[in-house]
């Protein structure tokens, strides 16, 4: 197989390759949050009910919740290059739909099409860091591409807002497939067309259920913040995704080769690193919407002014991502991961203690440095992952750990907006003695919440190996050799 320097060089040098992946992540985790503040003027537009504006946005995330593995496994059979432009090409094709739709049911038609193309691009840029990048730049790219994504984060709401207000919410369909379509051609040209060596047969049967277990567990999370838990619609898909998952894990456990090899979860750092994920991942998006929702309904801001409350923390994000890839090459997996939860904890502490009077300035700090610790986990863990993992594993095992870092996205606001409705129904005072305010009590207590959910996180985290990322991602065994051995990063 060509070498991954080599490979770069011939397909183009490592910084177009970069600024490929940074603008299209960019691109993508904007567009899943932009049409937020504008769904009061859709449904204006539409006469549409609340429920049915709600799909505008579930659409999209259930394709993404359902794509991200399957294009992390699709990937260990076919080139970057076809798929990152397929990809590009439905994206583009969504939008359209979306910028043109004359009534509702068309324009979630083409967001759940967007969904479909917007959810390869995550994991296909880990993928392409990984593969075509040298071992002592791989920290710096995942860095470069969790910028994006820090990025994308923060201007989706403000970009929806601005943008929306100004021109009308189509506008924000045809600026994404303007660019998407410029990203295109540079993809064809930056981008391998080399297939895999040595790629398996695809487990069909195996990708659907887990596909359709991720998709029912993120449709019933979003149907419980709606409805409620007892809702029919949110406990009756969470239970078809449990007999969905245990079908798959029957399946996998039964044929020769399944969708996902079950060698990758015998190796326990892997498997920390998916749970660490999937818990930072609930607090981090726990905290972004309901900061957001805190600065509007307790310090009185409107949404446009919320929104900018939360671009500081994506600006560093932006600045502080690459830096962090280059320090995790360094310093070492296990405490940059327990440092940036301990910052995630002390700052869901913050939140849950200040952010009680009229000042939007707490919140601001806080989200400011919990954004901080939640990027310096996440991208250490990626690149920690990736290191781990074998040459022929690298697509769906990253697919899987990108899939349940989204499935805590769409799990985190469930849950805890659960817990801010019971609070709020009971009127009590909150939980935190130190609480700052007289209303918003439900905000702290969910805020403290997060900070006990951190505590657990950080329990899985400290038997993460000391040593630093790099280690594992230069010694990554290459497409064919045999797998690492489970049990060596992982300290007793």
């Amino acid at each position: 197989m060509t070498s991954p320097s080599t490979t770069t060089e011939r397909t183009g040098t490592g910084s177009a390759l970069l600024a490929l992946l940074m603008s299209s992540i960019l691109v993508t985790v904007t567009a899943s949050d932009m049409v937020n503040l504008m769904l009061p003027a859709i449904g204006a537009e539409f006469g549409a009910t609340e429920a049915e504006l709600a799909w505008v946005v579930t659409g999209f995330l259930l394709m993404f919740s359902v794509g991200i593995p399957l294009y992390g496994r699709i990937s260990d059979r076919v080139s970057l290059r076809r798929l990152f432009a397929f990809a590009l090409v439905v994206y583009t094709v969504g939008s359209l739909v979306c910028a043109l739709a004359p009534t509702l049911l068309v324009l979630v038609a083409g967001r759940i099409i967007t969904g479909v193309g917007a959810a390869a691009i995550p994991v296909l840029a880990i993928i392409a860091v990984t593969r075509l990048l040298p071992a002592e730049r791989r920290g710096v790219g995942i860095g470069v591409v969790s910028a994006g994504a820090g990025i994308g984060t923060a201007a989706g709401p403000a970009v929806g807002g601005g943008v929306g207000q100004l021109l009308g919410w189509p506008a924000l369909f045809w600026i994404m497939a303007a660019i998407s379509l410029v990203l295109l051609p540079a993809a064809l040209r930056v981008l391998p067309d080399d297939a895999p060596a040595g790629g398996d047969r695809i487990d069909v049967p195996g990708g659907i259920l887990l596909g359709l277990g991720a998709g029912l567990v993120l449709f019933g999370m979003t149907q419980a913040q709606v409805s409620g838990f007892p809702a029919p619609s949110a406990w009756g898909s969470l239970l078809v995704a449990v007999v969905a998952l245990v079908l798959f894990g029957w399946r996998t456990a039964r044929v020769d080769q399944p969708f996902v090899p079950p060698a990758l979860f015998r190796n326990r750092v892997y498997r920390t690193s998916i749970v660490v994920a999937f818990l930072a991942m609930i607090v981090n998006l726990g905290g972004l919407v309901f900061v957001s929702l805190l600065v509007v309904e307790v310090n009185g801001l409107t949404p446009g002014e919320g929104a900018l409350v939360m671009i500081p923390a994506g600006l560093a994000v932006a600045a502080l991502s690459p830096l962090i890839g280059r320090l995790a090459d360094r310093v070492g997996s296990r405490l940059l991961v327990v440092t940036g939860l301990t910052l995630i904890g002390l700052f869901s502490l913050f939140l849950s203690t200040f952010t009680g009077g009229s000042s939007p300035i707490p919140a601001g700090v806080g989200i400011l440095g919990l954004s901080i610790g939640f990027i310096l986990v996440m991208t250490t863990l990626i690149g920690a992952a990736a290191g781990e993992l074998p040459g022929e594993q690298v697509g769906v095992g990253l697919g899987i750990l990108q899939g349940v870092q989204f499935l805590g996205a769409g799990t985190g606001p469930a849950v805890f907006g659960v817990l801010a409705s019971a609070r709020q129904q009971s009127g009590a005072a909150a939980v935190n003695p130190f609480y700052d305010g007289h209303e918003g009590g439900a905000y702290s207590d969910v805020f403290l919440a997060m900070a006990a959910v951190v505590v657990i996180t950080l329990i899985f985290a400290s038997r993460m190996r000391p040593t630093a990322a790099s280690t594992a991602a230069s010694t990554a065994a290459p497409a064919g050799a045999p797998a690492q051995e489970p049990e060596s990063g992982i300290v007793h």
